[in-house]
């Protein structure tokens, strides 16, 4: 099975609270993106963001230039499908991130729990450039992994961990740190992933 009718059936098969990355307010992002850029207008991608709740959150909160990308069109689906007619105020991008052109430049690139899936050398380098090229001058990448003490595998998937250190490594050259923490994301299993998070901001 490819990795994206992994995905496809992932988002066929199971409801959103059946999955383990399930957050009905997902405070964290929502804090690093306020945090990143107030200006209600700022150009907002969440790489990976499927059907996650911060796109219903940021337009509660009047942000008002999101795109989410996500390699499952189900899952694509089933946010439009949620947010019914605010969702013709999103741009969505059906598409694997290392297969991704972007045709604008983004202000915030968020992406919580999608950059870790990405196994090899090749695919990271191209995530690196990707992100490099599609976000603006001043502008800001914030990227939430498993930690090196976090689940080896996710749906299925060994994803790979990482410390502060290593992502602010990977990045250093474009990027500058702004905040780095860990925090512990307690699944609707009743179980915990322990998660690396990095704010940075683009040289």
């Amino acid at each position: 099975m490819s990795t994206k009718d992994h995905w496809e059936n992932i988002y066929a098969t199971k409801e959103l609270s059946e999955v383990s990355w399930y957050q009905p307010t997902p405070t964290t992002s929502i804090r690093l993106v306020k945090s990143a850029d107030s200006n209600k207008h700022a150009a907002i991608i969440d790489i990976g963001g499927g059907d996650s709740f911060l796109t219903d959150k940021l337009i509660a909160e009047g942000y008002s230039n999101l795109t989410v990308l996500d390699i499952s069109a189900n899952a694509i689906d089933r946010a439009k499908e949620r947010l019914g007619t605010n969702s013709e105020n999103v741009k969505y991008v059906v598409s694997d991130v290392v297969d991704f052109n972007p045709s604008e430049q983004f202000d915030v690139w968020h992406d919580r729990a999608a950059f870790h899936f990405l196994a090899n050398e090749k695919e990271i380098k191209k995530y690196i450039e990707t992100a490099k090229n599609a976000i603006k001058v001043g502008g800001n990448l914030i990227i939430g992994t498993f930690a090196e003490d976090g689940p080896d595998k996710c749906s299925g998937i060994f994803i790979k961990k990482y410390s502060s250190i290593d992502l602010i490594n990977l990045f250093t050259y474009d990027f500058d740190l702004v905040k780095e923490f860990n925090e512990q994301h307690n699944t609707p299993f009743e179980t915990t992933q322990n998660f690396t998070f990095v704010h940075l901001k683009r040289k």
